[in-house]
């Protein structure tokens, strides 16, 4: 039987920012500059993690809080890579074991740093991990599972970012974030609406898997029936789980779209503006806001991730 869900609250989030301070990275808030007639866009770099990409976050406050009998038995999580890295970094600390379902088609540098990490991988087709998402088990995995979205600690723990945001540009007027299964926008939006309340809070999502512009419109969770698999494999799910349904819809103003050309672009900018390198979800925030449907700011984007081979984000930015 699954916890009921319940509010991400301040002070779970507070708590966590205390407890993950000496594994996380404080990541820096940058102006990109898009001239003097451009938007006023702030990048929120959490690419620069020691994992590339915001799910230490979570999995770093998730794994401190299980009890030493469930560190004992062993960690497992569902991933494309970013949240296997991330339980994997953390539960190393822990020295606790840790293995991972890995969606199949994840790119070979996710692989390779989940090994590198110590981590035991199973690799699945991309439905069977999701039906595991879903139901929270997977056959031969008897250790405590680390969801890697739908899990209360693991979101307070992506509220953090928020805070730092908050305090860095008190003057923002909305944040993007990119969605898979929904627990980054999920921390930030709790996290905003508890200290910014005035400010927007904007989702992210690929034209080939966008589930929960479906599920704004229909006023209920929605699957995406023609999911297609992009080089956006860190975010974009087939469905909304009705339990990230109800943590998502309380603290969100709204999803912007983006084609994977849009992606592309803005994977480019940020490399040619910024020296920023990201993975297709690390752009598709910033490729929401050149949109121009979240105002003209600031508005803070997160780039959640920067795990991509670099033969591969050559020729994705080659547009």
């Amino acid at each position: 039987m699954l916890d009921p869900v319940r509010p991400i609250t301040l002070s779970d989030i507070e708590a966590a920012q205390a407890r993950i301070a000496a594994t996380v990275v404080r990541t820096p808030l940058v102006r990109l500059d898009l001239g003097r007639d451009g938007p006023d866009i702030r990048l929120k770099l959490e690419n620069l993690q020691p994992t590339n990409a915001y799910k230490i976050r979570g999995a770093a406050n998730a794994v401190a809080m299980l009890s030493k009998e469930d560190k004992n038995r062993g960690v497992w999580t569902i991933s494309a890579g970013n949240a296997g890295q991330g339980v994997a970094y953390a539960a190393r600390a822990a020295g606790v074991p840790c293995k991972i379902v890995v969606i199949e088609t994840a790119p070979q540098t996710k692989i390779d740093r989940m090994r590198a990490l110590g981590a035991d991988l199973v690799l699945a087709p991309f439905d069977v991990c999701w039906r595991a998402l879903e139901e929270h088990a997977f056959p031969g995995m008897d250790g405590t599972l680390v969801h890697p979205f739908d899990d209360h600690n693991f979101i307070a723990g992506h509220g953090t970012m928020a805070l730092e945001v908050v305090q860095d540009c008190p003057e923002l007027t909305s944040v993007i974030c990119a969605v898979g299964g929904g627990g980054l926008i999920a921390g930030v939006g709790s996290a905003i609406r508890a200290k910014a309340p005035h400010v927007k809070v904007l989702a992210a999502e690929p034209e080939t898997a966008a589930p929960l512009s479906l599920s704004l419109a229909a006023g209920k969770a929605q699957a995406f029936k023609d999911w297609r698999a992009s080089f956006v494999d860190g975010a974009g799910g087939r469905s909304v789980i009705q339990r990230m349904w109800e943590r998502m819809s309380p603290v969100l103003d709204g999803d912007i779209v983006v084609t994977l050309d849009d992606t592309r672009r803005a994977m480019r900018l940020m490399a040619e503006k910024a020296r920023v390198i990201s993975e297709g979800a690390g752009a598709l925030a910033l490729a929401a806001a050149l949109t121009g449907k979240a105002g003209d700011g600031p508005i803070v984007c997160v780039v959640s991730g920067g795990n991509v081979d670099l033969k591969t984000f050559a020729q994705l930015i080659d547009v």
